[in-house]
Protein backbone atom coordinates (compact mmCIF):
# COMPACT_ATOMS: atom_id res chain seq x y z
CA UNK A 1 0.00 0.00 0.00
CA UNK A 2 1.77 3.33 -1.46
CA UNK A 3 -0.30 5.76 0.84
CA UNK A 4 -0.46 6.44 4.42
CA UNK A 5 -3.62 5.68 6.47
CA UNK A 6 -4.38 9.90 6.63
CA UNK A 7 -3.84 10.27 3.03
CA UNK A 8 -6.65 7.64 1.93
CA UNK A 9 -8.63 9.17 4.25
CA UNK A 10 -8.43 12.60 2.78
CA UNK A 11 -8.66 11.17 -0.89
CA UNK A 12 -11.59 9.22 0.13
CA UNK A 13 -13.12 12.22 1.54
CA UNK A 14 -12.15 14.05 -1.72
CA UNK A 15 -14.21 11.36 -3.36
CA UNK A 16 -17.11 11.36 -1.33
CA UNK A 17 -17.05 15.27 -1.21
CA UNK A 18 -17.38 15.38 -5.31
CA UNK A 19 -19.92 12.53 -5.55
CA UNK A 20 -22.23 14.26 -2.60
CA UNK A 21 -22.22 17.47 -5.19
CA UNK A 22 -23.55 15.12 -7.89
CA UNK A 23 -26.44 13.78 -5.14
CA UNK A 24 -27.14 17.12 -4.21
CA UNK A 25 -27.99 18.20 -7.71
CA UNK A 26 -29.67 14.60 -8.22
CA UNK A 27 -32.05 15.37 -5.14
CA UNK A 28 -32.94 18.70 -5.96
CA UNK A 29 -34.73 17.59 -8.91
CA UNK A 30 -35.97 14.72 -7.44
CA UNK A 31 -37.90 17.17 -4.54
CA UNK A 32 -38.91 19.95 -7.60
CA UNK A 33 -40.20 17.54 -9.89
CA UNK A 34 -40.72 14.22 -8.68
CA UNK A 35 -39.07 12.82 -11.00
CA UNK A 36 -35.07 11.47 -11.56
CA UNK A 37 -33.07 13.13 -13.80
CA UNK A 38 -31.10 10.08 -15.33
CA UNK A 39 -28.91 12.45 -17.47
CA UNK A 40 -27.38 13.57 -14.35
CA UNK A 41 -24.05 11.53 -14.68
CA UNK A 42 -23.69 12.63 -18.18
CA UNK A 43 -24.06 16.39 -16.97
CA UNK A 44 -20.96 15.37 -14.50
CA UNK A 45 -18.94 14.13 -17.34
CA UNK A 46 -20.40 17.64 -19.67
CA UNK A 47 -18.74 19.37 -16.83
CA UNK A 48 -15.33 17.68 -16.73
CA UNK A 49 -15.37 18.61 -20.26
CA UNK A 50 -16.14 22.14 -20.31
CA UNK A 51 -13.35 22.71 -17.91
CA UNK A 52 -11.22 20.88 -20.14
CA UNK A 53 -12.56 23.60 -22.73
CA UNK A 54 -11.97 26.48 -20.62
CA UNK A 55 -8.55 25.35 -19.64
CA UNK A 56 -7.51 25.16 -23.14
CA UNK A 57 -8.64 28.75 -23.72
CA UNK A 58 -7.60 30.41 -20.78
CA UNK A 59 -3.89 28.91 -20.86
CA UNK A 60 -2.37 31.49 -23.53
CA UNK A 61 -3.13 34.27 -21.42
CA UNK A 62 -2.18 32.44 -18.71
CA UNK A 63 1.05 31.85 -20.22
CA UNK A 64 1.66 35.61 -21.21
CA UNK A 65 -0.04 37.38 -17.81
CA UNK A 66 1.83 34.81 -15.29
CA UNK A 67 5.25 34.41 -16.20
CA UNK A 68 6.22 34.30 -12.69
CA UNK A 69 4.55 30.59 -12.47
CA UNK A 70 7.13 29.94 -15.32
CA UNK A 71 9.81 27.84 -12.68
CA UNK A 72 6.50 25.44 -11.98
CA UNK A 73 6.66 23.49 -15.04
CA UNK A 74 4.85 23.03 -18.56
CA UNK A 75 1.54 22.76 -16.32
CA UNK A 76 2.33 26.39 -14.86
CA UNK A 77 0.02 27.83 -17.34
CA UNK A 78 -3.01 25.78 -15.49
CA UNK A 79 -1.76 25.87 -12.11
CA UNK A 80 -4.44 28.61 -10.10
CA UNK A 81 -6.37 28.93 -12.41
CA UNK A 82 -8.46 26.24 -11.24
CA UNK A 83 -9.99 28.80 -8.39
CA UNK A 84 -11.20 30.79 -11.79
CA UNK A 85 -12.29 27.79 -13.67
CA UNK A 86 -14.70 26.09 -11.60
CA UNK A 87 -17.38 29.08 -11.35
CA UNK A 88 -16.92 29.21 -14.50
CA UNK A 89 -17.43 26.32 -15.21
CA UNK A 90 -20.48 26.24 -12.47
CA UNK A 91 -21.85 29.44 -14.40
CA UNK A 92 -21.96 27.56 -18.16
CA UNK A 93 -23.28 24.21 -16.46
CA UNK A 94 -25.86 26.33 -14.79
CA UNK A 95 -26.73 27.88 -18.44
CA UNK A 96 -27.30 24.52 -19.59
CA UNK A 97 -29.50 23.44 -16.47
CA UNK A 98 -31.38 25.89 -17.80
CA UNK A 99 -32.03 24.75 -21.60
CA UNK A 100 -31.92 21.56 -20.36
CA UNK A 101 -35.29 22.39 -18.04
CA UNK A 102 -36.68 23.87 -21.27
CA UNK A 103 -36.02 20.96 -23.52
CA UNK A 104 -36.30 18.05 -21.07
CA UNK A 105 -39.01 19.27 -18.74
CA UNK A 106 -41.09 21.98 -19.12
CA UNK A 107 -43.03 20.47 -22.44
CA UNK A 108 -43.63 17.52 -20.46
CA UNK A 109 -44.40 18.92 -17.05
CA UNK A 110 -48.36 17.45 -17.22
CA UNK A 111 -47.41 14.48 -18.87
CA UNK A 112 -46.93 11.33 -16.66
CA UNK A 113 -43.35 11.00 -15.03
CA UNK A 114 -41.90 8.06 -17.14
CA UNK A 115 -42.37 10.91 -20.00
CA UNK A 116 -39.75 12.97 -17.99
CA UNK A 117 -37.06 9.93 -18.05
CA UNK A 118 -37.10 9.22 -20.95
CA UNK A 119 -36.08 12.76 -21.85
CA UNK A 120 -33.76 12.77 -19.42
CA UNK A 121 -32.10 9.60 -21.00
CA UNK A 122 -32.23 10.99 -23.88
CA UNK A 123 -30.64 14.07 -23.18
CA UNK A 124 -27.89 11.94 -21.36
CA UNK A 125 -27.16 9.94 -24.60
CA UNK A 126 -26.66 13.40 -26.77
CA UNK A 127 -24.76 14.58 -24.41
CA UNK A 128 -22.38 11.46 -24.45
CA UNK A 129 -22.26 11.26 -27.78
CA UNK A 130 -22.22 14.84 -28.49
CA UNK A 131 -18.67 14.47 -26.27
CA UNK A 132 -17.76 11.49 -27.98
CA UNK A 133 -17.71 13.31 -31.01
CA UNK A 134 -16.07 16.65 -30.20
CA UNK A 135 -13.84 15.62 -27.81
CA UNK A 136 -13.29 11.61 -28.74
CA UNK A 137 -13.28 8.85 -26.49
CA UNK A 138 -10.07 9.19 -24.71
CA UNK A 139 -9.95 10.25 -21.42
CA UNK A 140 -8.65 14.00 -20.95
CA UNK A 141 -6.76 15.07 -17.91
CA UNK A 142 -9.17 18.31 -16.42
CA UNK A 143 -7.17 21.38 -14.66
CA UNK A 144 -5.82 21.24 -10.48
CA UNK A 145 -8.06 23.62 -8.47
CA UNK A 146 -4.61 24.81 -7.12
CA UNK A 147 -0.82 23.80 -7.37
CA UNK A 148 -0.38 20.76 -7.13
CA UNK A 149 2.04 19.45 -4.78
CA UNK A 150 1.64 17.81 -0.73
CA UNK A 151 1.25 19.41 2.70
CA UNK A 152 3.29 18.37 5.80
CA UNK A 153 2.01 18.11 9.16
CA UNK A 154 4.12 16.35 11.31
CA UNK A 155 4.69 13.04 10.15
CA UNK A 156 1.81 13.08 7.77
CA UNK A 157 2.03 14.00 4.07
CA UNK A 158 -1.34 14.93 2.66
CA UNK A 159 -2.07 16.00 -1.12
CA UNK A 160 -3.18 19.70 -1.09
CA UNK A 161 -5.12 18.94 -4.39
CA UNK A 162 -7.37 16.47 -2.42
CA UNK A 163 -7.74 18.95 0.64
CA UNK A 164 -8.42 21.71 -1.92
CA UNK A 165 -11.03 19.30 -3.31
CA UNK A 166 -12.82 19.26 0.43
CA UNK A 167 -12.38 22.64 0.87
CA UNK A 168 -13.88 23.32 -2.17
CA UNK A 169 -16.98 21.10 -2.30
CA UNK A 170 -17.84 22.12 1.11
CA UNK A 171 -18.14 25.68 -0.01
CA UNK A 172 -19.99 24.74 -1.92
CA UNK A 173 -22.34 22.39 -0.01
CA UNK A 174 -22.59 24.59 2.77
CA UNK A 175 -23.91 27.08 0.62
CA UNK A 176 -26.21 25.37 -1.40
CA UNK A 177 -27.89 24.61 2.29
CA UNK A 178 -27.31 28.07 3.19
CA UNK A 179 -29.13 29.53 0.01
CA UNK A 180 -32.14 26.81 0.03
CA UNK A 181 -32.94 27.22 4.29
CA UNK A 182 -32.00 31.22 4.30
CA UNK A 183 -32.95 33.02 1.70
CA UNK A 184 -35.77 34.32 -0.08
CA UNK A 185 -35.42 32.00 -3.05
CA UNK A 186 -34.59 28.94 -1.37
CA UNK A 187 -37.69 29.56 0.55
CA UNK A 188 -39.63 29.61 -2.35
CA UNK A 189 -37.96 26.97 -4.48
CA UNK A 190 -38.70 24.43 -1.23
CA UNK A 191 -42.34 25.99 -1.21
CA UNK A 192 -42.60 24.96 -4.75
CA UNK A 193 -40.96 21.39 -4.38
CA UNK A 194 -43.50 20.53 -1.59
CA UNK A 195 -46.35 22.18 -2.96
CA UNK A 196 -46.76 23.59 -6.65
CA UNK A 197 -50.39 24.08 -7.13
CA UNK A 198 -50.46 26.19 -3.40
CA UNK A 199 -46.59 28.10 -4.18
CA UNK A 200 -48.83 29.36 -7.36
CA UNK A 201 -51.91 29.98 -5.07
CA UNK A 202 -49.76 32.57 -3.55
CA UNK A 203 -47.84 33.89 -6.41
CA UNK A 204 -44.90 31.59 -6.77
CA UNK A 205 -44.51 31.04 -10.29
CA UNK A 206 -43.69 27.26 -9.76
CA UNK A 207 -42.15 27.23 -13.91
CA UNK A 208 -39.40 29.60 -12.78
CA UNK A 209 -38.56 27.65 -9.20
CA UNK A 210 -38.16 24.55 -11.37
CA UNK A 211 -35.96 26.27 -14.17
CA UNK A 212 -33.51 28.23 -11.32
CA UNK A 213 -33.42 24.28 -9.35
CA UNK A 214 -32.21 22.58 -12.88
CA UNK A 215 -30.05 25.43 -12.93
CA UNK A 216 -28.58 24.46 -9.34
CA UNK A 217 -28.36 20.99 -10.01
CA UNK A 218 -26.71 20.66 -13.15
CA UNK A 219 -24.08 23.52 -12.00
CA UNK A 220 -23.42 21.62 -9.26
CA UNK A 221 -22.99 18.49 -11.49
CA UNK A 222 -20.28 20.94 -13.43
CA UNK A 223 -18.58 21.70 -10.48
CA UNK A 224 -17.60 17.47 -9.79
CA UNK A 225 -17.35 17.39 -13.03
CA UNK A 226 -14.34 19.69 -12.93
CA UNK A 227 -13.11 18.42 -9.00
CA UNK A 228 -13.19 14.93 -10.48
CA UNK A 229 -11.53 15.62 -13.87
CA UNK A 230 -8.11 16.04 -12.76
CA UNK A 231 -7.48 12.82 -10.93
CA UNK A 232 -10.11 10.51 -12.63
CA UNK A 233 -9.69 12.18 -15.70
CA UNK A 234 -13.10 12.49 -17.89
CA UNK A 235 -13.81 10.89 -20.72
CA UNK A 236 -17.70 10.33 -22.90
CA UNK A 237 -18.16 6.75 -21.50
CA UNK A 238 -18.33 7.97 -17.46
CA UNK A 239 -22.05 9.32 -16.88
CA UNK A 240 -23.38 6.06 -16.40
CA UNK A 241 -20.94 5.47 -12.96
CA UNK A 242 -21.26 9.11 -12.10
CA UNK A 243 -24.83 8.46 -11.85
CA UNK A 244 -25.06 5.03 -9.81
CA UNK A 245 -23.18 6.53 -7.26
CA UNK A 246 -25.75 9.37 -6.86
CA UNK A 247 -28.70 7.05 -6.97
CA UNK A 248 -27.11 4.66 -4.52
CA UNK A 249 -25.97 7.90 -2.52
CA UNK A 250 -29.69 8.96 -2.50
CA UNK A 251 -30.68 5.81 -1.85
CA UNK A 252 -28.25 4.92 1.38
CA UNK A 253 -28.92 8.56 2.55
CA UNK A 254 -33.11 8.79 2.25
CA UNK A 255 -34.80 9.36 -0.75
CA UNK A 256 -35.76 13.24 -0.74
CA UNK A 257 -33.12 14.02 1.70
CA UNK A 258 -29.97 16.53 0.75
CA UNK A 259 -28.37 15.57 4.01
CA UNK A 260 -28.62 12.11 4.21
CA UNK A 261 -27.03 12.34 0.39
CA UNK A 262 -24.23 14.24 1.09
CA UNK A 263 -23.64 11.97 4.27
CA UNK A 264 -23.90 8.79 2.39
CA UNK A 265 -21.96 10.30 -0.43
CA UNK A 266 -19.00 10.60 1.63
CA UNK A 267 -19.46 7.01 3.23
CA UNK A 268 -19.11 5.48 -0.17
CA UNK A 269 -16.03 7.79 -1.36
CA UNK A 270 -14.11 6.65 2.05
CA UNK A 271 -15.61 2.81 1.58
CA UNK A 272 -13.98 2.87 -1.79
CA UNK A 273 -10.81 4.51 -1.33
CA UNK A 274 -9.84 2.62 1.64
CA UNK A 275 -11.29 -0.68 0.45
CA UNK A 276 -9.26 -0.30 -3.35
CA UNK A 277 -6.43 0.06 -0.81
CA UNK A 278 -5.98 -2.43 1.14
CA UNK A 279 -8.15 -5.23 -1.59
CA UNK A 280 -8.85 -4.19 -4.76
CA UNK A 281 -11.02 -1.80 -7.04
CA UNK A 282 -13.18 -4.53 -8.44
CA UNK A 283 -13.67 -6.20 -5.10
CA UNK A 284 -14.17 -2.34 -3.45
CA UNK A 285 -17.45 -1.70 -6.10
CA UNK A 286 -18.30 -5.37 -5.70
CA UNK A 287 -18.36 -4.73 -1.32
CA UNK A 288 -20.12 -1.40 -2.34
CA UNK A 289 -23.02 -3.07 -3.95
CA UNK A 290 -23.76 -5.73 -1.75
CA UNK A 291 -23.40 -2.74 1.42
CA UNK A 292 -26.46 -1.51 -0.15
CA UNK A 293 -28.70 -4.56 -0.68
CA UNK A 294 -28.10 -5.11 3.35
CA UNK A 295 -28.62 -1.50 3.52
CA UNK A 296 -31.79 -2.01 1.65
CA UNK A 297 -33.05 -5.43 3.26
CA UNK A 298 -32.54 -4.06 6.91
CA UNK A 299 -33.50 -0.21 6.28
CA UNK A 300 -35.21 -0.44 3.01
CA UNK A 301 -35.98 3.81 3.88
CA UNK A 302 -32.48 4.31 4.10
CA UNK A 303 -30.13 5.43 6.78
CA UNK A 304 -32.05 8.03 7.23
CA UNK A 305 -35.56 8.71 7.68
CA UNK A 306 -37.42 9.42 3.78
CA UNK A 307 -38.73 13.16 3.66
CA UNK A 308 -41.14 12.30 0.82
CA UNK A 309 -42.90 8.54 0.75
CA UNK A 310 -43.41 8.34 -3.05
CA UNK A 311 -40.52 6.40 -5.05
CA UNK A 312 -39.73 7.53 -8.83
Amino acid sequence: MGASIPQLLVNGVALGAAYALIALGFVLVINAVGAVNFAQGDLVMAGGFVAVTITEYLTPWASDNLPDLAFIGPRASAVGLGLVILPLTMVVMAVLGLLFSALAYAPLRHRPPVSVFISTIAVGLILQHGANAVFGPEPRVGPPLVVDGNFALGPITLSIQQLSVILAAGCLITGTGLLLSRSQLGRQLRAVAQDPEMAEAIGISAGHCIAITFALAVALAGSAGMLLSNQFFVAPSDGGLFMLKAYIAVTLGGWGRLDGAAFAALLIGVFEVMMAAFVSYVMAEALLYAGVLLVLLVRPSGLLRETIQRRT
